[in-house]
């Protein structure tokens, strides 16, 4: 709101009051509020100013070297026939896993047959491999009027 509307109206107001009645030879004097309001909005202004990114990615081979290990597993028939009551657990005997194999007969009786001698072993070995690693760079060419360096 402008001074000189406030001004335009308090005078309104003056002598819209000087009518009213006898208030001591003075009209009432009464001052109006005013009250100021703001909004707020955005636009989007082309000001000639920017970046430009340029990605790329770069592939470096690269020589690597490590231990590879693998497992062999031996599995050897060793004969026992021997008789038992019950039917005996696999056990093991170092590095080896011993497993009866039975089989039943009629007297009700266990005959371990063989056992079966499992030894796993581990066998180690260099390897070198090439490899290619990748990584990505980023150029940033700026593009405006004040652009410096």
């Amino acid at each position: 709101m402008a001074i000189n509307d406030a001004d335009e109206r308090a005078e309104q107001h003056r002598a819209d009051y000087s009518d009213h009645g006898d208030h001591g030879g003075a009209a009432p004097l009464t001052l109006p509020l005013a009250r100021e309001e703001l909004q707020v909005t955005t636009r989007v202004v082309d000001t000639g100013r920017g970046v430009r990114l340029h990605k790329y990615v770069a592939s470096t081979p690269q020589q690597v070297e490590h231990t590879l290990w693998h497992e062999q597993v031996e599995v050897r028939h060793v004969p026992v026939d021997m008789l038992v009551d019950q039917p005996p657990p696999s056990r093991y005997e170092g590095d080896t896993l011993v497993v009866p194999v039975l089989e039943e007969i009629l007297v009700k009786r266990y005959r371990i047959k063989e056992e079966l001698h499992i030894t796993r072993s581990k066998h180690y070995t260099a390897h070198t491999a090439t490899v290619t690693l990748q990584s990505e760079h980023i150029d940033v060419a700026r593009f405006d009027e004040h652009a410096q360096g």
